[in-house]
């Protein structure tokens, strides 16, 4: 029987969401928790991997189960055999065709960014900081000339493995509430490092080192040479997996945590946009 689970995680603790010798992985925390409920060995299959430090608050994930349990087993049971910063959510029966990564059609990352001089006690290590003051409206001019299909080279990691940089961007904006600003990004797809690479050139045009036109002259030249360091993955999130109809586990999505706290005010800022099918591979 094949099973997808719903699960959230800070990425603080791990090296990233692959499996590694080591063990040091959410995959790698997971699938033991999960093998001491089966009493088998357990693979799993995310819908999008997460590089280290990077968090998630609606990873789903399938694997195929080698003993029958009830579906709340691979809930309160596997929690309880996870480390504290992973939470299974839910867990659903599903086709044996699904597929938590290739049938996704569109994924949100949120990024949390606080703007302050003085560096975050609190927050450390679960939203990004940045010493300068960033004003919002430049940056949110900016970030209009992601949406639509675009090829995201100049945000692309040197490393990524995607066959194809070509993705379409759904909605790319940003909200501010006192000194955070929460950014938002829905695409049928991400490159490696993309939306780090695209915050921090953002924050450049928010600190008023660059006017809002460049992100469009960045994305139009290709070059990655030419835009900002990589950002911290303090505050990148995962937010969210969506499914066609009829693909769709019965899962709770997503919860209200702390990357969720201006869901709302991005919401009023323009409708939701049709879904498309996912185009290269998800790095």
């Amino acid at each position: 029987m094949r099973i997808a689970l719903q699960i959230e995680y800070h990425g603080g603790t791990f090296c990233g969401w692959q499996s590694q010798p080591s063990g040091c992985s959410v995959q790698d925390a997971l699938e033991r928790a999960l093998s001491g409920i089966a009493a088998a060995p357990v693979s799993t299959v995310c819908a999008g991997r997460t590089d280290t430090g990077v968090h998630a608050l609606m990873q789903v994930v399938h694997f195929d189960a080698p003993t029958l349990r009830p579906e709340q087993a691979w809930v309160r049971g596997v929690n309880a055999l996870l480390p504290d910063a992973i939470a299974v959510v839910g867990a659903a029966a599903v086709p044996d065709d699904f597929h938590a990564r290739h049938d996704a059609v569109l994924r949100a990352y949120r990024y949390v960014l606080l703007s302050d001089p003085v560096r975050p006690a609190m927050l450390a290590g679960s939203a990004g900081w940045h010493h300068e003051r960033l004003s919002l409206e430049p940056m949110r001019e900016a970030l209009r000339a992601l949406e639509g299909e675009h090829d995201f080279s100049a945000f692309r990691a040197a490393e990524c493995q995607a066959r194809s940089p070509v993705r379409r961007m759904h909605r790319a904006t940003v909200a501010q509430q006192g000194s955070l600003f929460t950014f938002e990004f829905r695409a049928n797809g991400f490159l490696h490092h993309m939306i780090r690479n695209i915050v921090g050139s953002v924050v450049r045009i928010g600190r008023g080192r660059e006017a809002p036109g460049w992100l469009g002259q960045l994305l139009a030249a290709r070059d990655r040479t030419r835009a900002a360091p990589t950002f911290s993955p303090a505050g990148l999130y995962l937010a969210e997996v969506v499914y066609a109809p009829g693909r769709a586990p019965a899962l709770p999505g997503p919860r209200p945590s702390i990357a969720g706290p201006f869901a709302a005010s991005l919401a009023a800022d323009g409708a939701t946009v049709p879904l498309a099918p996912v185009e290269g591979a998800l790095a």
